[in-house]
């Protein structure tokens, strides 16, 4: 299993962006999307996850400004930031479980600036 996350950027404090994560396969095959993140100095923090069913789950520093969602015909998941804060600046993983097996994207850095 590949996972390609996309879309980081530098954004003012406020602003959105939208992460992608494209999986080598069908994104049905797993039963738990994840995004994570990963401050400066700080530990790899798990920021939403989806289910194969669609139920959604959020940090509680995230609920209300972040949407997870998917794409199965194009295997994608996506984050959406919105309302950025200055303590959203971090690197963002996406992740799965498959087969007893953890695989990671290559992260891709968000930064928020005020």
């Amino acid at each position: 299993v590949q996972l390609q996350a996309s879309g980081g950027g530098l954004v003012q404090a406020g602003g959105s962006l939208r992460l992608s994560c494209v999986a080598s396969e069908s994104i049905f095959n797993f039963n738990v999307m994840r995004w994570h993140r990963q401050a400066p100095g700080k530990q790899r923090e798990l920021v939403a996850a989806m289910l194969r069913s669609g139920v959604t789950n959020y940090a509680d520093s995230v609920k209300g400004r972040f949407t997870f969602s998917r794409d199965n015909a194009k295997n994608t998941v996506y984050l959406q930031m919105d309302s950025l804060k200055l303590e959203d600046t971090a690197v963002y993983y996406c992740n799965t479980d498959h087969w007893g097996t953890t695989y990671w994207g290559q992260g891709t850095l968000v930064t928020v600036s005020s």
